[in-house]
């Protein structure tokens, strides 16, 4: 039989083509031939008359040079491609293909796009070592060949670090016995890198708190644990690293109100929060996961949100995080909490205070952040104290300051460097009665006393130079 055209097969193909062709000229057992085909007599039968009307050419398969029905036009590949590199970019692929079909109405599987961003070679932020080795073979390959190393540069940038692996610990057995707390600072949004305060409770995963600062603060911590104490509760112990927050080793610094750790140590032992802290980033294996997951996507979701500012980052926080913990977090219903029961919101705002140590001076008052102020009472009387006399300035969460002298708690009336109107000058209206001022009962959490015990119990304080 003549062949007009060259016919080639595949191995499989040319296989068969050669059983049946063996077959036919040698009038061999058919049988013999299904087992080494592994098909039914009957089909060598179809392949026999195939062969004899059609020859080598029957044996092509019948979807060669055809497009499958189930493939991606043209025009959808490169819509993904161009999606990724110019508004998506830095995802990781399993956020990159939620983000299609929740923001594009493109339905596309991980492995589809992994396979149309390699052949730019691009690969994922969270790409493994094996994959990075074997871009780098590509790499060479095509750097020989080519003689653009702008191109060669592009796609060797394209190839990301690891992160070390953090060992696993197992979890622990209830909701709210252990939470971890760290901050991390990154280029989360906009031009300056900033801190990402969170905690993570160890039983579920479930992000408890989080909150963004310019550094890595008191301010940033009190706010996670007022997330927590106002939603969860009063949770049994905080494990965090040795930072300055919890474990100020700065000598020569004896200003109460920047020994940071002995106020957040000072407000974990008034709401009865144990702290545990290590200098090993992985004993906190699950925070610094945690991390690692919110680098890949936050970014692109502050960028989503046009969120360039830190107050604008932690109001997107607070309905982002929600949407994590469905996500990520396991489900805490069949998990018993040990949370005790939320404190009211008056005893979170004096726990969560900073204190200083102030003392009266010959025109009974105190200076606090270069301004004066002098305590009053509940109906806006000034008090006046001896010079000399010890006080404690209370400064609320919520931004209220309060002096603590002896037993006995003042509100703090601030004195202007002028008077606002000149009685000789100016008309005055009739003062209105002076507004009653909110002053803490004495079961309020701060006092002087116990506070100046708890100082005293500090090593880091008592072996200050």
């Amino acid at each position: 039989m003549d062949e007009i055209r060259k016919v080639i097969l595949t191995m499989n193909e040319n296989q068969r083509y050669e059983i049946i062709k063996k077959v036919i000229e040698t009038n061999g057992n058919k049988k013999t031939a299904a087992l080494k085909i592994g098909c039914s007599e009957r089909h060598i039968n179809r392949l026999i008359k195939g062969y004899k009307d059609e020859g080598k050419a029957f044996f092509v398969h019948g979807n060669r040079g055809r497009k499958p029905s189930t493939a991606f036009e043209s025009d959808k590949r490169r819509l993904i491609l161009d999606l990724y590199k110019n508004k998506y970019f830095d995802c990781n692929l399993t956020h990159y293909s939620e983000l299609l079909e929740e923001n594009e109405s493109i339905s596309v599987s991980v492995s589809t796009i992994s396979s149309i961003l390699r052949k730019e070679f691009i690969l994922s932020p969270k790409a493994n070592r094996s994959s990075k080795k074997a871009m780098k073979k590509e790499l060479k390959v095509l750097q020989s060949k080519t003689k653009s190393k702008k191109k060669s540069a592009i796609i060797q940038s394209s190839i990301l670090n690891l992160e070390d692996a953090h060992p696993r610990h197992p979890r622990c057995a209830y909701f709210g016995e252990m939470i971890q707390m760290d901050a991390s600072v990154h280029l989360w949004f906009g031009h300056k890198k900033t801190h990402l305060h969170i905690a993570v409770d160890d039983a579920t995963g479930q992000i408890v708190g989080a909150y963004f600062d310019e550094q890595e603060t008191l301010n940033g911590y009190y706010n996670v644990t007022h997330q927590i104490l106002t939603t969860y509760g009063i949770p049994y112990q905080f494990f965090t690293d040795k930072r300055t927050v919890f474990e100020y080793k700065k000598k020569n610094e004896t200003a109460v109100e920047k020994d940071t750790f002995t106020q957040f140590g000072y407000a974990c032992k008034q709401l009865g929060i144990d702290i545990r802290t290590s200098s090993v980033a992985q004993a906190k294996g699950r925070v610094e996961r945690m991390f690692g997951t919110l680098q890949s996507r936050l970014p692109v979701e502050l960028r989503l949100a046009n969120a360039s500012s830190i107050d604008e980052a932690n109001e997107f926080l607070n309905s982002y995080i929600k949407k994590f913990n469905r996500q990520f977090a396991l489900p805490i219903d069949n998990i018993k909490s040990v949370f005790e029961t939320q404190p009211d919101n008056e005893k979170i705002n004096l726990t969560l205070s900073v204190l200083s140590s102030r003392t009266i001076d010959s025109g009974s008052c105190l200076k606090y952040q270069n301004k004066y102020y002098i305590p009053v009472n509940g109906d806006g009387i000034a008090v006046h104290h001896r010079k000399g006399t010890k006080s404690m300035v209370i400064k609320s969460f919520s931004g209220e300051l309060y002096s603590c002298i002896g037993e006995q708690v003042y509100a703090l009336e601030l004195l202007p460097c002028h008077r606002p109107s000149s009685k000789a000058f100016d008309y005055v209206k009739t003062p209105a009665m002076p507004k009653k001022k909110y002053i803490p009962p004495m079961s309020h959490p701060w006092k002087r006393e116990s506070f100046e015990k708890y100082l005293k119990k500090q090593s880091h304080r008592t072996t200050v130079a």
